[in-house]
């Protein structure tokens, strides 16, 4: 925190010195300490870079197809002004499973003042759907860094997460979405942006039908596979499904279906996928060295430790799971290394009755709680809408907490319908 917040070191190099300095301070044998940050890099890019990567390229083609664009137009017209900030929470929901918190960002919020522009609509009733849906995504779902990486260190089933991450996000994003802004009178909040659009027809966009396609081909190939398995009895057709549901095989069926369904030239399509691998190169060195920073608090057996002192307590893991990553994410900010160091300490919590999925999930919606100036989403939004500082708080942070303890709240509700 010391360095991340007061020396401004980057990311990926804080996690990196200080995994070094936790080791020595907790008097590992020097020779263990690169090894145990070895380990941790190894054991967590190993099971999610090919996922992040080819997530990255997909999310770029995304965007370069215009898949995400014709979305909206044919919601826009198919909801009409009454049910519009219904239409921006749907556009959100599906656009943020492919890309990245930040991408979609950029990519919707051009179109969400065009909409607000055209039909008259105060901006934040749209604005705050958008953004309560990409932080969803971001949170709970895979292909996502946090829960993806999160899945890996917990050795949860991605497809499970995946499933139960959209069980949760669906009630949370109405509530975070859409009835939210109506309690805080969003409507009446002062916006000033200083970007206008308008929304016009383009030409040369895929049909509704291929830009679904494109950007929901990864869930349903994880869901196909997920659910299948549960369906038939067949061992060939239970090795096929079982071979879909893997992340990395659902990513590149469906870069091969986008690639089919926009009929560009080979070399359009690589040159747009290697794009969008280039944008994430940070986030990948950040994981990474979040992996060493787990691997070392692990190996300490610092975890162990706080278990033990917690089991007196009779509090749930999973919600030691949202607190701890909930105290990183208010003093770090960013989500993804908020998740990636609270991994490290909660790992020893996944014990029998618990479920691993939901530990994922639990951190997750940790990661999420009251972002503030500290976080580079609150700056984005109170930037892009023109808010004051104040109004700023009161829509985005609360927001973002609301999703937090919701999150929280429908996690514990499935274990205990499950237990």
């Amino acid at each position: 925190m010391i360095a991340l917040i007061l020396l401004k070191v980057n990311p990926m190099l804080a996690l990196l010195v200080v995994s070094l300095i936790t080791g020595l301070l907790l008097q590992m044998p020097l020779n263990k300490v690169m090894v145990s940050i070895n380990n941790g890099i190894g054991n967590t890019l190993g099971g999610t870079v090919m996922i992040l990567a080819l997530g990255a390229m997909l999310g770029k083609l995304a965007e370069e197809s215009g898949a995400g664009q014709k979305l909206v137009l044919t919601l826009v017209k198919l909801f009409g002004r009454k049910y519009i900030a219904w239409a921006v929470l749907l556009i959100g929901l599906v656009a943020g499973i492919p890309l990245f918190y930040n991408s979609g960002f950029v990519i919707l919020i051009p179109l969400v003042f065009a909409i607000a522009s055209t039909l008259n609509y105060p901006l934040l009733m749209l604005g705050i759907p958008m953004a309560a849906a990409l932080s969803i995504t971001h949170g709970f779902l895979p292909p996502h860094p946090g829960p993806v990486t999160l899945a890996t260190i917990f050795h949860a089933n991605i497809g499970k997460t995946l499933l139960y991450g959209l069980l949760i996000s669906i009630p949370t994003a109405v509530i975070a979405g859409i009835i939210f802004p109506k309690f805080v009178q969003a409507s009446k909040i002062n916006a000033q942006p200083n970007i206008h659009y308008s929304l016009k027809e383009t030409i040369g966009l895929p049909s509704l039908s291929k830009s679904i396609f494109i950007l929901l081909a990864p869930v349903l190939f994880i869901s196909l596979g997920t659910l299948g398995v549960y369906c038939t009895s067949n061992s060939m057709a239970l090795n096929i499904l079982s071979f879909i549901q893997e992340p990395t095989i659902a990513l590149l069926l469906s870069l091969g279906l986008t690639f089919i369904l926009l009929k560009w030239e080979i070399n359009r399509f690589m040159n747009a996928a290697v794009e969008g691998v280039k944008a994430i190169t940070m986030i990948l060195l950040i994981i990474a060295a979040g992996g060493a920073f787990k691997q070392i608090l692990l190996d300490s057996n610092i975890g162990i430790i706080l278990k033990k002192y917690t089991d007196s307590m009779h509090l749930s893991p999973l919600f030691l799971g949202w607190l701890t990553a909930a105290l990183f994410r208010i003093t770090i900010g960013s989500a993804t290394v908020a998740a990636l160091s609270a991994s490290g300490i909660v790992a020893p919590f996944v014990t029998g009755g618990i479920s691993a999925e939901l530990m994922v999930l639990s951190v997750g919606a940790g990661s999420l709680m009251c972002s503030h100036v500290n976080d580079t989403g609150f700056w984005m939004f109170k930037e892009y809408f023109g808010l004051s500082l104040k109004d700023t708080f009161r829509t985005w942070t609360l927001m973002e907490s609301l999703i937090s303890i919701l999150g929280l709240l429908f996690i514990l509700g499935i274990h205990a319908f499950m237990g």
